[in-house]
């Protein structure tokens, strides 16, 4: 991949379904964004999902991405939904929010 490509900063919006309420998903996500320096935010749906909005270089967000379907060893994904968008550069760090 071209230096250029892994440099650049990208934004991931996520919504990940299954049992991941409960179970440490949004402190396994946040940790692992904590742990590549990467921005934004988790939070739990009362729907039932956990949602992530993430920025940072292309590579560490892909990375995300396997992390969170994976999960944490109590948690039971069963659908990941996401959507690229150029980073807004928002965020100067990632938080948890409330459920919303």
């Amino acid at each position: 991949m071209p230096e250029n490509e892994t440099a650049q900063l990208v934004q991931i919006h996520i919504r990940v379904d299954g049992h991941v309420q409960g179970v440490g998903f949004r402190y396994f996500v946040y940790d692992f964004a904590q742990s590549r320096a990467l921005t934004g935010w988790v939070r739990n749906r009362h729907n039932g999902e956990v949602e992530i909005l993430a920025e940072g270089s292309r590579l560490n967000i892909e990375d995300l991405l396997t992390h969170v379907r994976r999960g944490p060893s109590r948690s039971m994904v069963t659908d990941v939904k996401f959507n690229w968008s150029e980073a807004s550069q928002l965020y100067d760090k990632f938080s948890l929010l409330p459920t919303d």
